[in-house]
Order: structure tokens, then C-alpha cells, then sequence
């Protein structure tokens, strides 16, 4: 059983940045990891996800070019690096592992084994 703790939520003005957290217990495997948030009245929707055995990466169009994901793989560790926060990124975030290959279906929150207890994140106009 891997344990996923998120962290680096909190509260922040349009145009500014935040940097999420997600470290995993284990640390014997590599791992898909990604990042889902969900708002509110909508539906869960799949952010990025990196696998920590190589450097691809995978993006939501809308977040692309704003955010960044990265793994330490010394620290067991997966961040998230979001800039130019826009109100509409407001929701709660979760990191998720499932112990294979990231591929398309990135997004697919079912695939995934583990997930993180989540870690608010609020953007003001």
C-alpha cells in the first residue's frame, strides 16, 4: 500500500504562484503520478502527470504552459509547480500513483491505485 501526503495548498491572488507537493511512501517502484483537481459542482479533471522513471510529461491544455510537473525521485516526491494562477484554477488538488507508465490516458482517474487526501487550492480576482 503506498501512501500519497499532499501539501503547498493554500490562498493566493490571480498571477501568482503556488507550488504543490505530493510525497510517496514507497520507494521501491516507479510510478505514474498525477495531479487531478476538482472544483466544486464539476467534474474531476486530470492536470499532469509525470512518470518517475523518465521525463515525460503529460499537460491539460488548460494548464499548459503555466504548470510544471517534476519528480524527485531521491525524495519520493512529485511537485507541482503552478504559475499564473487564474481564478478558474480554484479546487481542490490530488495526487494520485498507479505503478506503470504514463501514457495518453493520463487523465483517466480510475486507472489510478493511490491517491492523496487533496489540498486546497483558491485563486482571487
Amino acid at each position: 500500500q503506498v501512501q500519497l501526503v499532499e501539501s503547498g495548498g493554500g490562498s493566493v491572488q490571480a498571477g501568482g504562484s503556488l507550488r504543490l507537493s505530493c510525497a510517496a511512501s514507497d520507494n521501491a517502484g516507479y510510478y505514474c503520478m498525477g495531479w487531478f483537481r476538482q472544483a466544486p459542482g464539476k467534474e474531476r479533471e486530470g492536470v499532469a502527470a509525470a512518470y518517475t522513471g523518465a521525463s515525460r510529461t503529460y499537460y491539460a491544455d488548460s494548464v499548459k504552459g503555466r504548470f510544471t510537473i517534476s519528480a524527485d525521485n531521491d525524495k519520493n516526491t512529485v511537485y507541482l509547480q503552478m504559475n499564473s494562477l487564474k481564478p478558474e484554477d480554484t479546487a481542490m488538488y490530488y495526487c494520485a500513483a498507479v505503478r506503470r507508465m504514463c501514457g495518453s490516458w493520463y487523465e483517466r482517474g480510475d486507472i489510478y491505485d493511490y491517491w492523496g487526501q487533496g489540498t486546497q487550492v483558491t485563486v482571487s480576482s
